[in-house]
């Protein structure tokens, strides 16, 4: 960095050096903090090391290329979130923004205490080997990131599920580096990209909020069928969290009763199974909407003539079955022996 003033030299405050014709400005050894003592004149105390200069100029510098990020960022923000509509890219351009400005700061603060570009190139090659295997898995989940972001397998604000763990929560932030996922418990999980691309996710809320549940009821064979099912159609319509009809609900190619309905499954063994397919409008309590469905469920069957089987056995015997001998109270069988006796068939007379 040069100052120019009326009259005087020029200064290379970065090398110390002067040239008071004008002509090409020769690199010195000089540090920094003795050539701004040179500049400006002053005297410093014998016991009172120069170089003490440069490292508070670095030090100010740093600390100005810290609130510049701040400010670039605070610019550049609206301007970004207006031409990118994703939240996670805009927080990763941001961020970028803001490392950029205080590498800069940094870069030059480095200079004004003496490091050069050789110096930093030769420290670099030395510790290359080491730092590859300490920086190895963060390079990995930074790469990941990026696919993560390119893939949007979900947003920030998104309501997934980790399958292999069953915990369910929402995005919180969306880093190249990692996945903070704040969970209906209450607690944060932050996942790595490198291993979050590895697992099954699944997202509740990326295209549509509309969840269908499931709810399987076995009635028994005496009971009306086909009141059954009404009754149960209604029992679910009667739900506020439920979704009780309108257009059908296309799902790929394919589309759905967006009604609560009731279909007949399967003949079982100890009743007939039904299966009622109904929608919630939203998926952030399915197990209150759930809940509420089966106790409506419950209660409109209560009042009905339909009974909600169980398993159970009824054992039938008949002259095909065999014999079977039955013991009543402490009556020995004609071919057990009682102690005190005789053996079987040498009674006393």
């Amino acid at each position: 960095m040069r100052f120019i003033g009326g009259g005087r030299d020029r200064l290379d405050v970065t090398t110390g050096s002067q040239d008071g014709t004008g002509g090409t400005i020769t690199n010195s050894s000089e540090p920094t903090g003795e050539a701004v003592v040179d500049w400006f004149g002053i005297d410093l105390p014998a016991w009172f090391p120069p170089e003490v200069i440069g490292w508070g100029l670095a030090l100010a510098v740093l600390v100005l290329s810290w609130y510049a990020s701040k400010l670039a960022v605070r610019f550049a923000g609206r301007t970004v979130a207006r031409r990118i509509q994703r939240p996670s890219i805009t927080r990763t351009v941001l961020r970028l923004v803001q490392i950029s400005v205080i590498l800069v700061g940094v870069g030059f603060a480095a200079s004004l205490i003496g490091f050069q570009g050789g110096d930093i190139l030769l420290s670099v090659t030395v510790f290359s080997a080491v730092l590859g295997l300490v920086l190895a898995p963060i390079v990995g989940s930074i790469i990941n990131g990026f696919f993560v972001l390119a893939d949007q397998p979900y947003e920030i604000g998104d309501m997934i599920e980790l399958a292999d763990r069953g915990q369910t929560g929402f995005v919180e932030d969306i880093t190249i580096r990692y996945t903070k996922m704040f969970t209906l418990d209450n607690t944060f999980i932050v996942i790595s990209n490198d291993s979050i691309r590895e697992r099954d996710v699944v997202n509740y809320s990326a295209e549509d909020e509309r969840t269908r549940l499931t709810l399987s009821i076995v009635v028994t064979y005496e009971g009306e069928l086909q009141e059954a099912r009404k009754i149960i159609e209604r029992a679910a319509r009667n739900v506020d969290q439920v979704i009780t009809g309108g257009p059908d609900i296309r799902i790929g190619s394919a589309r759905y009763p967006a009604a609560p309905t009731c279909y007949i499954d399967e003949f079982g063994d100890h009743g007939i199974e039904l299966t009622l397919r109904y929608w919630a409008k939203q998926p952030y309590k399915l197990l209150t909407v759930r809940s509420n469905v089966q106790t409506n469920v419950w209660d409109a069957l209560d009042d009905a003539d339909v009974e909600i089987a169980y398993p159970h056995s009824h054992l039938v015997f008949d002259d095909t079955s065999g014999e079977l001998n039955v013991a009543h109270g402490d009556r020995p069988r004609p071919d057990e022996h009682v102690h005190g006796d005789g053996p079987p068939g040498n009674s006393e007379r």
